[in-house]
């Protein structure tokens, strides 16, 4: 059985997050329909990724709330909120195979390693990961752990897709290549999505919109032009000014 299509009714995300790392205090409010993924932007250290790990249920919020739906979710813990995360780093089980790192969603749902390893084969035939099943993620390169982490994440059957600085891990060289492709799976996916990035190159081949964040707080949002035409910050004016040079 091949994995399932996308589905025209996934759910919305509704994202509103107030956390605290450190000293700093982060708040973002947004919301994310299916097929048109989000992309949040920003310089290192402003609170991309907690504002992902607030909605992913692995930092708690200080106020707020995220619903998926009509379902608010913010009160469950992670595993319970059908939401799947590609980590920057891919964040693989080392001692696990490509196969069992697949099946994983599915063994922790109560299924047999059988049966979990079924549900995961036809995620590794749709990545073209069926001649690495048996690898382990240390001998990979980033390009198929990159693959790995996403058919990890959508073979659990998530309401939404998260993505943490996808690309970082990525030698120069195929990061163009990489970027289309994975581009071509989230298109697949049709869910909400939000991608965590540093670069408008992958917001422009990611997303549909993106919302700056600066210093923990939301300072710009709408599409790549409209930033373009006119940017909110002298952060936003450089960093478009920095990517067409």
């Amino acid at each position: 059985m091949m994995p399932a299509e996308p589905s025209s009714a996934r759910p919305s995300l509704h994202a509103d997050v107030t956390v605290t790392r450190g000293e700093r205090r982060i708040a973002a409010a947004f919301d994310v329909v299916p097929g048109h993924p989000l992309a949040v932007i920003g310089p290192n250290g402003a609170g991309k990724s907690s504002v992902l790990a607030a909605i992913a249920g692995l930092v708690p919020l200080d106020a707020g709330e995220v619903r998926i739906g009509s379902r608010r979710v913010d009160g469950l813990p992670p595993e319970r909120r059908r939401i799947g995360v590609v980590f920057q780093d891919y964040v693989l089980f080392p001692h696990l195979s490509v196969r069992d790192n697949v099946a994983f969603a599915a063994r922790m749902r109560g299924g047999s390693r059988s049966a979990a390893r079924a549900v995961a084969e036809p995620w590794l035939a749709r990545y073209d990961l069926t001649a690495l099943a048996d690898r382990l993620p240390a001998e990979l390169s980033g390009g198929q752990a990159q693959r790995v982490a996403l058919a990890r994440a959508l073979a659990a059957d998530p309401d939404v897709l998260l993505l943490d600085e996808p690309m970082s891990a990525l030698d120069v060289e195929v990061r163009a290549d990489m970027r289309a492709e994975l581009a071509t799976h989230v298109r697949e996916f049709g869910g909400a999505t939000v991608l965590v990035t540093h670069s408008p190159a992958d917001a422009a081949a990611l997303a549909d919109s993106v919302l700056v964040l600066e210093r923990g707080l939301v300072t710009q949002r709408g599409t790549l032009a409209e930033l373009r035409a006119a940017p909110a910050t002298a952060y936003v004016e450089r960093m478009l000014a920095a990517s067409v040079e």
